[in-house]
């Protein structure tokens, strides 16, 4: 699906609110003509000036050799609509895609994407947002954690369901963010909410 008319920047200092409600993601790059996508249930926003996020990468993925390559990534956030598809990229793996087919993931699936603004890494169409990074290398943590710093250097959202730096899908359910638990199940972004003020009792 392609929401190019919908599409509209985010200010970065309103980035981390694209992820703060701790969706899962999809993360791809590109380094070297070659390019991947997968899933990634870890993932979260860590500051608002500069914004920047971290995400969980296991050492066998080749998104990771990919994102190390290019020094940069894209997290994208799928939507309802894109369930399945997002449990397929989570639980294949586009080396062996491209080793038995010699096609890609995106190609594999039939995935459309679109440039970003600020890096090389692939955009898949039909996601709720978008956040291109440059990778902060921390070897240390990435070596023993699998965790990956990257500072927010690009941001989009698609305007029906993200405006004024809020999430709001009234009429939009199938633009919902997905939630991993476990096993292919996820739940689905409910009903927004506004907290008012506490009283003190004392």
């Amino acid at each position: 699906m392609n929401n190019a008319s919908h599409r509209q920047s985010v200010p970065l200092d309103k980035a981390y609110r694209l992820m703060n409600h701790g969706p899962t993601v999809l993360v791809s790059a590109a380094h070297g003509g070659q390019r991947n996508i997968m899933a990634a249930a870890w993932a979260m926003p860590l500051d608002f000036a500069p914004p920047k996020v971290a995400v969980v990468l296991d050492k066998s993925t080749w998104t990771r050799v990919l994102l190390e390559g290019a020094g940069s990534f894209a997290l994208q956030v799928p939507t309802r609509a894109q369930l399945d598809l997002t449990e397929a990229l989570g639980n294949s793996s586009g080396r062996e895609i491209v080793d038995a087919t010699g096609h890609d993931k995106f190609a594999a699936y039939g995935l459309e994407t679109f440039e970003g603004t600020a890096t090389g890494a692939p955009l898949l169409e039909g996601c709720a947002a978008w956040l291109e990074c440059r990778l902060l290398p921390e070897a240390h943590i990435q070596d023993r954690y699998d965790l990956f710093l990257g500072e927010v250097i690009a941001a989009q959202a698609d305007a029906r369901v993200f405006a004024n730096g809020r999430w709001n899908f009234d009429g939009h359910d199938e633009l919902r963010t997905l939630h991993h638990v476990a096993g292919g199940h996820f739940i689905v972004d409910g009903e927004a909410v506004d907290a008012r003020p506490l009283a003190r009792r004392a």
